[in-house]
């Protein structure tokens, strides 16, 4: 290692702390020295405790967001705490091959250089691709590592590498072979740029658009009957007009034709329930081939399917002579050509939600379309599984979200219409017509042993493979297991089902539900015991975050500004189990002030001595100030473990904070003023708690523990490895000795703070309080050196003539009769006369009918606030008045 690089290790207490060197030399020495791997922490794995945690896949063609920084905080906080507990970790990293974003990315930049992948031809472009992935891809695993997530690298999976593409295969074959997997036409959500998509793909947009009265006549009738849509274009694949049976307005009409206006097809009139008679007319057009629910009807009526446009949004020969133009854009030549021949009865203004695609944006059509599709009975084992508590939500209420859409589940269209990806592994005879599924490419047919066969075209929707990512990544067909064994046995018992699930809650449908669903009908259980998922990362206001609105957050830019410490601890603090976190800018300030307050605590501390023993060494505490912070260490250990063991991530580092800042820093500090016997103990206590924090704030609690410890990352090894606290000490009698300590030097401080006395040493003062004999000299002694007082007698009394200041606990009396209390009193009561003064003007102002009629609403708030705060301080005024006339 480079000289320079020893000095930062060597850990002098002199050095400024400087997180931008700290965070990179010792993440790097963290990964070289591999702790983050299976047995980074041998010399401390218990027997039988294994902990696995997935990273849910991030595209390839991402970069780390804020939403990536929570999620893989609070990850990396419960992988350390279960790395240092003992047990054998994996946290599984990897990256999803984002089928259509990746196919886009490389596209774009190929017709950048006059290039369609059509002319290079599926196989060249697909090896494009993975040269893409290999130069430009996974950059977000490389940032990762700035904020400091101990993940397993050596294990790096990608869902296109050579064993997942297996596990696809295996997993497709065995589901085709099972009857579950299985090929039709099929309404499909259809984007003309990206192909099929699931519904869980389509994103829903209020749109401000048309509700077109369009007329159609019926058959030999100057009369007609007035249909309401808002997609005019679609008329032409219309094989109905639909009317409640219920209405009596078109009862008459059910049975007879209307003729479609310009291509004088004929359609019937029917009568449906699905129909609400409020809509429109209450008489609506039925375009089966077109309109999820109208597709639905038309099984119900046996009526035609009429595709009028091809994949690409191309209106065809069913659209009359509008065939060729392009679906949306020709809707402005239809309208105005019906308006022209006396079709168009009004159009109005109409706010609907349109579908869009969640990948280009494009408006979504529903569309028949040749489709592969996973059978929604996959998912029963799963639905009673969950039901059965085998596997529990946290928040639990996500486990009625799941159930309302489990309860309205579709089978699953699992086909694409791309080129990149894990092209389905079906082939079709051209000699005998045969169709069979195989895990490897067959040289004939399986029935007529034809050379002349060919594979499906379509490759499998992403998810399906990131469905398999809870046991794909075990071994699953990997490098050293060889292609062939389907998984590493030692994996899987030691890892599946895996411990724990952290995801957001926006991918419950997309991901969590059919990782549930695929792990237990493959095999047998429930991939997670635990399922948490987190909210989003909102701005300070509230707001989602939007390039838009100009309040994203780079997390990047914050590790660079603050640390990644800074950026984990404020995360972490907000996350409380379901609520949005709202990221600010204050709250950023309040991590960097709790950071520098655990610098100069380490420096206060090695201004005492050059080094610290660990509490293990020095046993049990000599001074009853050690031991009274023991106790305090241990109380907070134990609700730290309970706070993580049931994922209450933001009690957890609140807990720490407000131990190391109040009860540490501050309290522990002064404490150690008046008596520095206890200073080596309470620097074992601070390297202990160190080890509390160090899953929250790895890097600071690692640089500061080695300072304390006057040892190199090289000599002593990283406190990541080191076992978490489980420490447990009580003296019940000299805790609440200190209890009162503290509170009776707040309650002196402040007592003498009225009488403008707060820095000074005055000479006598009195406590009514209850103090055991034995410990009372200890008592007289501590708050006789911090609260600046050279008697001090413990009474059972109340004590005339003083300044008297009560808390829970106790009370306390500073003597009055040889102290000058007039300056005092005569500027307070000057104070009052100003607060009174000040009063009186703003009541007068808000009495004055006029001036509260005009004056603009934030002036009017302000005043009635000024007014609030006068009055409040003229209350606190008289009540110190009160005090100084006992």
């Amino acid at each position: 290692m480079e000289s320079k690089d020893k000095t930062l290790l060597a850990q002098k207490a002199t050095n400024a702390y400087n997180p931008k060197e700290v965070e990179s030399q010792y993440y790097d020495f963290w990964e070289k020295a591999g702790y983050f791997e299976l047995d980074g922490n041998k010399a401390i794995q218990k027997d039988g405790k294994n902990f696995c945690i997935m990273l849910p896949p991030p595209n390839v063609t991402g970069s780390l967001h804020i939403g990536h920084a929570l999620n893989h905080t609070l990850i990396d906080i419960i992988t350390r705490f279960k790395r240092m507990d003992g047990y054998k970790t994996l946290w599984q990293p990897g990256l999803d091959h984002a089928g259509i974003a990746t196919q886009n990315v490389v596209e774009k930049q190929l017709l950048e250089q006059g290039i369609k992948k059509e002319d290079l031809g599926r196989e060249a472009f697909v090896q494009k691709v993975w040269e893409w992935k290999e130069k430009s891809g996974g950059m977000i695993l490389k940032q990762m590592r700035k904020l400091g997530s101990s993940q397993a690298w050596s294990r790096t999976r990608f869902t296109m590498d050579d064993g997942l593409q297996y596990a696809v295969k295996d997993t497709f074959v065995k589901l085709y072979n099972e009857g579950l997997i299985f090929q039709g036409e099929y309404l499909v959500n259809w984007c003309t740029h990206d192909g099929a998509l699931s519904d869980i793909e389509v994103e829903y947009k209020e749109n401000n658009g048309k509700l077109y009265y369009l007329r159609y006549f019926l058959e030999n009738s100057k009369d007609y009957i007035v249909v309401a849509t808002t997609r005019p274009e679609t008329y032409f694949g219309d094989s109905a007009v639909m009317v409640n049976p219920e209405d009596t307005r078109f009862k008459h009409l059910i049975g007879k034709n209307v003729v479609l206006p310009l291509l004088k097809r004929k359609i019937p009139i029917i009568a449906d329930m699905h129909v609400d008679m409020e809509f429109g007319t209450g008489a609506v057009k039925v375009t089966p081939a077109h309109d999820v629910n109208d597709y639905e009807v038309g099984k119900r009526h046996n009526l035609e399917q009429i595709v009028i446009f091809d994949k690409y949004g191309i209106l065809n020969t069913n659209a009359g002579e509008f065939a060729g133009q392009e679906r949306l854009k020709a809707r402005k030549n239809i309208v105005e050509k019906l308006e022209s021949l006396g079709f168009v009865e009004k159009i109005e203004d109409y706010k609907n939600q349109v579908g869009h695609c969640y990948r280009c944006g494009n408006v979504v059509e529903p569309y028949i379309s040749k489709q592969w599709f996973l059978k929604k009975e996959v998912a029963q084992g799963a639905i009673e599984k969950i039901n059965a508590n085998i596997s529990n939500f946290f928040p639990p209420q996500w486990k009625n979200n799941y159930n309302s859409w489990m309860r309205e589940l579709r089978d699953w269209c699992i086909s694409r219409q791309l080129w990149w990806g894990h092209q389905i592994p079906v082939f079709y005879c051209e000699s005998c017509g045969g169709q069979f599924a195989s895990v490897e490419i067959p040289k004939v047919c399986k029935f007529c042993q034809s050379e002349n066969i060919r594979q499906d075209p379509d490759v499998l929707d992403t998810w399906f493979s990131s469905a398999l990512w809870p046991f794909s990544t075990l071994g699953y067909a990997n490098g050293e297991f060889g292609k062939g064994v389907l998984w590493n046995v030692k994996d899987m018992q030691e890892f599946y089902p895996n411990s724990l699930l952290i995801t957001g809650f926006d991918i419950l449908f997309f991901w969590v539900a059919r990782m549930l669903m695929m792990g237990e009908h493959l095999l047998g259980e429930l991939p997670y015991p635990d399922i948490y998922l987190h909210a989003l990362v909102r701005d300070e206001f509230g707001n989602k975050m939007s390039k838009s609105k100009g309040n994203v957050v780079n997390p990047l830019e914050k590790i660079e500004e603050y640390s990644a410490d800074v950026l984990r601890f404020t995360l972490a603090i907000l996350c409380a189990q379901g609520r949005d976190v709202k990221l600010s800018h204050k709250q950023m300030e309040v991590s960097k002030n709790f950071t520098n307050k655990l610098y100069n605590a380490t420096n206060f501390l090695l201004l005492n001595a050059e080094r610290f023993p660990n509490l293990n060494d020095i046993g049990v505490p000599k001074t009853a100030l050690g031991q009274y912070f023991a106790e305090l260490l241990s109380k907070i250990v134990t609700e730290v473990r309970e706070h993580l063991e049931s994922y209450r991530f933001n009690d957890g580092a609140n807990t720490l904070y407000r131990f190391l800042w109040n009860e540490f820093c501050d309290w522990g500090i002064e404490l150690s003023k008046a008596n520095k016997d206890s200073i080596i103990e309470l620097g074992a206590v601070f390297k202990e708690s160190l080890l509390l924090l160090h899953p929250y704030m790895p890097f600071i609690s690692d640089y500061l523990w080695h300072k304390l410890d006057g040892s190199t990352l090289e000599q002593s090894g990283s406190i990541m490895v080191r076992p978490y606290p489980n420490f447990s000490y009580t003296n019940v009698e000299n805790f609440s000795t200190f209890g009162r300590i503290v509170d009776s030097i707040v309650s002196l401080r402040r007592a003498k703070a009225t009488i403008d006395l707060a820095n000074q040493k005055i000479a006598k003062a009195y406590v009514n309080v209850e103090i055991p004999e034995a410990m009372r000299a200890l008592f007289i002694s501590y708050v006789c050196k911090l609260a600046k007082v050279e008697s001090l007698e413990i009474v059972s009394k109340k004590i005339p003539n003083c300044i008297v200041d009560i808390t829970e606990k106790l009370e306390s009396y500073l003597p009055i009769t040889d102290i000058d209390l007039s300056p005092i009193i005569a500027r307070l009561e000057k104070q009052a006369q100003k607060a009174q003064k000040e009063i009186s003007k703003l009541e007068g102002m808000l009495k004055n009918e006029k001036f509260v009629a005009n004056a603009p609403k934030e002036v009017l708030e302000t005043h009635q606030n000024a007014l609030v705060e006068q009055k409040q301080k003229l209350e606190k005024i008289a009540q110190e008045l009160k005090i100084l006339h006992p």
